[in-house]
């Protein structure tokens, strides 16, 4: 029998699990059962919580809807941390940090938010060669896991799964592929974004990795200063900050945003 949390973050939703004993070894098919929305618990990903093997408070594993582990999600770091902060039997943390594929990441609970410090970004690219029927500029950047970014006139009306597919798939990003975020300015401040995940196959109500790819490339088209208000498809509004350290690098980049608990429960799917 599995126990388990379900967690949100601005609609990214997450299975969280209790692994410090390191006694729950997750198949891949078993992640997947777990994140399927028919006959599992149902999530974007699954995330465990294991013992820190570099110093910080916890080790943080992240698990694709599809079973696959990813570097980071930045979501779901901010129930990770909401999640961690509690474990311990001291009155519940505001600071927690935990090492990632990505990188080691610290976590502040503010109020009902939670404020993420991510790994600096790297392989930033302007204008890649990929061009699609609506889309004719893809920049690239990885922030932690690989995303690709165009800006599009009518986000709404955007095919997301056609054209997210077409992306992620793409030769350019072979052979892991990417994610495909899409944004539209709402202000010099504020943008609103969708997103095609990879390792999900389809668009996701929220992507914090993406919303921070997002920002720093509507920084360098726009000059728009830090931080910069994101609208996701799950009705949230979010906010990354950035500082830019020239040659269209950054450091410093944080995320902020809700960290929910749904339900706790038990499972006997493994």
């Amino acid at each position: 029998m599995l126990n388990f949390t379900k967690m949100n973050g601005a609609g990214n939703d997450f299975v969280v699990i209790d692994n410090r004993d390191l006694k729950t070894n997750l198949t891949t098919a078993q992640i997947e059962l777990l994140c399927d929305r028919h006959r599992g618990v149902g999530a974007d990903g699954l995330l465990a919580v294991e013992p820190a093997e570099k110093g910080a408070d916890y080790k943080f594993r992240y698990y694709n809807a599809d079973g696959g582990e990813a570097e980071m999600c930045g979501n779901g770091a901010r129930c990770f941390g909401a999640y961690t902060a509690q474990l311990s039997s001291s009155p519940t943390k505001e600071l927690v940090t935990f090492e990632t594929i990505a990188g080691t990441l610290s976590a502040e609970l503010i109020g009902s938010n939670v404020r993420i410090a991510m790994s600096d970004p790297f392989d930033l690219e302007m204008n890649t060669a990929v061009e699609l029927e609506d889309l004719n500029q893809v920049h690239f950047v990885n922030t932690g896991v690989p995303h690709a970014v165009g800006f599009v006139d009518d986000l709404p009306a955007l095919d997301v799964l056609e054209n997210g597919a077409a992306i992620r798939y793409h030769n350019r990003f072979a052979p892991n592929g990417t994610n495909a975020n899409f944004a539209a300015i709402i202000a010099d401040d504020h943008i609103a974004i969708r997103t095609y995940e990879r390792g999900v196959e389809g668009e996701t109500l929220a992507c914090g990795t993406g919303m921070c790819a997002c920002a720093l490339f509507h920084h360098i088209l726009t000059g728009a200063q830090s931080p910069v208000k994101v609208d996701v498809a799950g009705g949230d509004t979010l906010e990354i900050g950035f500082e830019p350290v020239g040659d269209n690098k950054f450091t410093n980049v944080t995320l902020t945003g809700p960290a929910d608990f749904v339900f706790s429960g038990k499972t006997d799917l493994v």
